[in-house]
């Protein structure tokens, strides 16, 4: 009996394995099922728990639940789906604000999607910043914050995290609240998502940039549409933005989708518009299209973008831009700054530890004066755009006269009170001295004309320079500028790495035609004052704070010679009080003498001029120059002696004097000399009138006028000798 039974259940023992398999299909069926009935229904019975393990996990109240509004027939729904990655529906999900915080939430909204990659669940855990594929909620309000110590509202737990990044955000209606104290920044934006058009190609870019598009109609599209007010750095921003339906709000650049972008920003003065396409609104670290910029100052501007610009006047300027995270490409096809046109095309790297600028700028005319807070002083615009910028936002925002003044310092920054006395006239804006340090460049400059901001003045036209920052110092090599039929060359540098700056220049002039470059027009056809090749060159260096420091700290020398010239016969009896000469030039006409030699040579110490030797010969006389003019009070004390070489039967020859300060010249006599002769004059008229004019006649000197001029020969001859040696060491490639 009992092997019986053994025999019968060792010949069962194979059905019972052959049962096993059926089993775990069975098993396996049921499991699948579960899961795929799980994911069908949403895992319903799962909120509860996630919710509690993400309080836990954030160390923030966490909540699924109905509605935000009750009285609304909205039922509670819950839905999470693992297949995939995580894929989240809920009616309503809400994160609690930090315990320090005073706002309700960080983040509540209704009908949200949310997904997420197990990937970047993976990175997440490894201290990257969390990555949320896609956020679409039906309504939001969000609340950013950051404390100035340092502490963020979207940091959870006990160690501080970076701010989630999102592939895409579709928000019906929504507000978000952004108050950043490091940062100054406190702007309030809604977000809507209305019906609106499809993105078209509105025409294409200039050569060598991306296409631009605009969000212009064809097949109707919804269009996220987002307003934000509130204030940047004390000053009032106002941001309307267009964008398609689907919004890359904070996305990693290389896995998001540029979609089209419409912007209109303002920060105090400063405006900017764009128009095409974004990946990463919230960095703007990805982005391309056509921008329009303007402003009172260029430094406004670069305020608003986060770069290091020069002050200017009311600024203007159109064309594209490209951002690749830290890199700026920007072509510009129009640039106006006051008057002046130009164009160019420039990269900038921000990333570096030293942000750099590289590019070239061009165009058909530049104002010297429009860049008058360049190089401390202040153009004729600045001031009337400071007013019309404080005008314009009072109508549009309404500011407290607190927010006018710092909309005023704003439009002036950079240009620090002036500490000029009365009656001077060089400038004395301190320099922005840390802006030098900001940042390096290497520019190239290639403009049609520089406006000299003076009509006596011919443009330089061209004018080709090159440009470079490093470390603080600021070089302008290499300048070639042609005016008046000649050429200047030659370079100059601004050291900017201490206290004060220190300045050098080194230039030289060749073959000026002086009646091209000073405009003389004169009636009745006469003669230019003066004509003939100008030449020469000059070597200083000063330090100091402001453009009038340096020049009263100048030192170093300047020298010139006048070549194949001509000079107005009327001046020069006019200069030598000839009364006869010039009544007889005045009737019979103004003729041109010829110059036989004219030369300067000054020395510049402490910022005055003294002449070593300032002498022009002509057949007619020999005229010099002695005193001094000093940049450093603005002070001007020299003494011009004429010599006439031919005989004049009634002159009242005295040295010439002009004093006074730059502001206030003026011109007299020595009286001396004039007060002997009019002395012997009146004596000589009590015993015979006639005998009057013995003094007043001028037999001339051409022994003391040949003397007086003799220097001029040698120093004209050193000049020519050291133009020659100049030239000979320039490699012909750098002849233009």
């Amino acid at each position: 009996m009992a092997e019986a039974n053994l025999v019968e259940i060792h010949n069962n023992i194979p059905s019972q394995k052959r049962r096993w398999p059926s089993v775990a299909v069975a098993i396996l069926f049921f499991v699948l099922a579960g899961v795929a009935l799980g994911e069908w229904l949403g895992w319903p019975f799962l909120a509860e728990p996630i919710q509690r393990t993400l309080s836990e996990k954030l160390d923030r109240r966490v909540s699924f639940a109905g509605a935000t509004d009750q009285s609304t027939p909205h039922p509670a729904s819950f839905r999470i789906r693992f297949i995939g990655g995580v894929h989240v529906e809920t009616s309503h999900l809400e994160i609690a604000a930090p315990a320090w915080s005073k706002v309700p939430h960080l983040l509540s909204a209704d009908d949200v999607v949310l997904d997420l990659s197990y990937g970047d669940l993976w990175r997440a855990r490894g201290g990257e910043p969390l990555r949320i594929d896609r956020l679409q909620a039906a309504a939001l309000d969000g609340n950013l914050e950051r404390q100035a110590d340092g502490r963020a509202g979207w940091h959870f737990g006990p160690t501080p995290s970076p701010i989630p990044t999102f592939g895409h955000l579709q928000v019906t209606k929504g507000t978000l609240n952004y108050r950043d104290v490091p940062l100054t920044i406190d702007v309030v934006a809604h977000l809507s998502l209305a019906n609106g058009a499809s993105v078209v190609t509105t025409g294409p870019a200039p050569t060598g940039t991306p296409g631009n598009t605009a969000l212009a109609g064809s097949e109707p599209e919804n269009l996220l549409q987002a307003d934000a007010r509130g204030h940047y750095r004390g000053l009032p921003i106002k941001i309307e933005m267009v964008s398609s339906g689907v919004l890359p709000w904070a996305a990693d650049g290389a896995l998001a989708t540029p979609v089209p972008l419409r912007l209109n920003a303002t920060v105090g003065g400063a405006s900017l518009v764009f128009n095409g396409t974004a990946v990463d609104v919230l960095h703007l670290t990805r982005f391309t299209g056509r921008y329009s910029l303007k402003g009172p100052s260029l430094a406004a501007v670069g305020d608003m973008l986060g770069v290091t610009l020069p002050t200017t006047g009311a600024f203007h300027t159109e064309g594209v831009v490209v951002r690749q995270k830290d890199t700026w490409r920007v072509v510009v096809d129009d640039a106006t700054v006051g008057a002046s046109r130009l164009t160019g095309a420039f990269t900038y790297e921000a990333g570096r530890s030293i942000p750099s600028l590289v590019g070239r700028l061009g165009g058909s005319r530049l104002l010297l004066t429009d860049l008058g807070p360049v190089v401390g002083s202040t153009s004729a615009t600045t001031s009337a755009t400071t007013e019309a910028t404080t005008a314009k936002v009072a109508t549009t925002a309404a500011p407290t006269e607190a927010t006018k003044t710092k909309i005023t310092n704003a439009a002036t920054k950079s240009l620090p009170r002036s500490t000029k006395g009365k009656g001077m006239v060089l400038p004395d804006r301190p320099f922005d001295l840390a802006a030098l340090r900001a940042m390096d460049a290497n520019v190239l400059i290639d403009i049609a004309e520089v406006d000299l901001n003076t009509k006596i003045l011919e443009p330089l036209r061209p004018l080709h320079a090159h440009l470079q920052l490093v470390g603080g110092v600021l070089t302008l090599s290499d300048i070639e500028a042609r005016t008046g039929q000649g050429r200047l060359n030659g370079g100059w540098s601004l050291d900017g790495r201490g206290s004060q700056a220190l300045w050098n220049a080194d230039l030289r002039w060749d073959g000026v035609r002086l009646e091209h470059w000073i405009h003389q027009a004169r009636a009745g056809n006469a003669p230019p004052y003066i004509t003939g090749r100008l030449s020469g060159k000059t070597s200083i260096k000063g330090q100091g704070r402001s453009t009038a420091e340096i020049l009263a700290s100048l030192k170093g020398q300047f020298r010139t010679d006048l070549q194949e010239g001509t000079v107005s016969h009327l001046v020069i009896e006019a200069g030598g009080l000839d009364i006869a000469q010039g009544l007889g030039v005045l009737f019979k006409g103004d003729d041109a003498l010829p110059v036989s030699c004219a030369a300067a040579d000054l020395a510049i110490d402490g910022g005055v001029f003294r002449p070593r030797v300032m002498v022009m010969d002509t057949s007619d006389s020999a005229v010099w120059v002695d005193g001094s003019l000093s940049l450093a009070n603005e002070a001007i004390d020299l003494r011009v002696v004429v010599v006439p070489k031919d005989f004049s039967p009634l002159t009242l020859r005295t040295p010439l004097l002009v004093r006074g300060t730059f502001a206030n010249p003026e011109i007299s006599v020595e009286k001396g000399p004039l007060g002997r002769k009019l002395a012997s004059a009146f004596v000589l008229g009590l015993l015979n009138p006639i005998a009057a004019l013995i003094p007043l006649i001028d037999t001339g000197d051409a022994a003391a006028a040949n003397k007086g001029a003799a220097p001029c020969a040698g120093l004209v001859a050193g000049l020519v000798q050291h133009s020659k040696a100049k030239l000979a060491v320039i490699p012909p490639a750098s002849k233009r």
